[in-house]
């Protein structure tokens, strides 16, 4: 899948034991939506989480649904990347796995996500990532494979490696979220531009 674009610099990520991945380095971001700084702060402060991320990834989710390409990407800064791309992630292993998020063909995701993890500082998360994308690389040709019904149900059996891995997705998912949050308010003008006064 092509989900890199304009991101060529391959690199290893100190810390990571895992394979070569791409190293982010776009800091020419042309889409930041315009967001109310004061309700950004105050949600912060007051540890309303939700409200905060899903004020950072709607519009993201907005944009990405009118333009109907992942090249969208390449327009954003890498901690927007990873808010868009990490929801993905976050949405189809919550809903039916790593299982699911493969066979409904984002595994090309995960280098960039795994790359963005070291570069926030949240290694366990980027680790426990790199070891979903091991085990997919070693069982490339059958979890690739279109699949009916029956046979999509059989790759939970077959596959009981990913049972571990999902669980210490979920249990580091929360921390690693209220981290990026942390970031965004810290680097706001990485994430957004701020709304007009009315």
């Amino acid at each position: 899948m092509a989900f890199f674009g304009k991101f060529s610099n391959v690199a290893r990520v100190p810390g990571c034991t895992g394979f070569f991945i791409l190293v982010l380095y776009n800091m020419n971001s042309s889409f930041f939506p315009e967001v109310n700084i004061t309700e950004m702060n105050a949600a912060w402060k007051g540890g309303r989480f939700e409200e905060l991320y899903d004020m950072l990834v709607r519009p993201l989710h907005e944009e990405l649904y009118r333009r109907q390409t992942f090249d969208f990407l390449d327009d954003l800064t890498w901690g927007q990347q990873l808010l868009l791309t990490g929801d993905y992630l976050h949405m189809q292993v919550g809903q039916g796995g790593f299982i699911q998020f493969i066979q409904n063909g984002y595994v090309g995701l995960l280098p960039d996500i795994i790359t963005q993890l070291y570069r926030l500082g949240a290694p366990e998360m980027a680790q426990t990532l790199d070891d979903v994308l091991k085990v997919y690389v070693l069982n490339r040709e059958q979890l690739d494979a279109t699949t009916s019904v029956e046979e999509f149900a059989k790759l939970y059996d077959e596959f009981r490696e990913f049972e571990g891995l999902e669980e210490r997705y979920k249990s580091l998912a929360e921390a690693t979220i209220q981290l990026l949050l942390k970031y965004a308010v810290e680097h706001q003008d990485e994430f957004v531009k701020p709304a007009p006064a009315v």
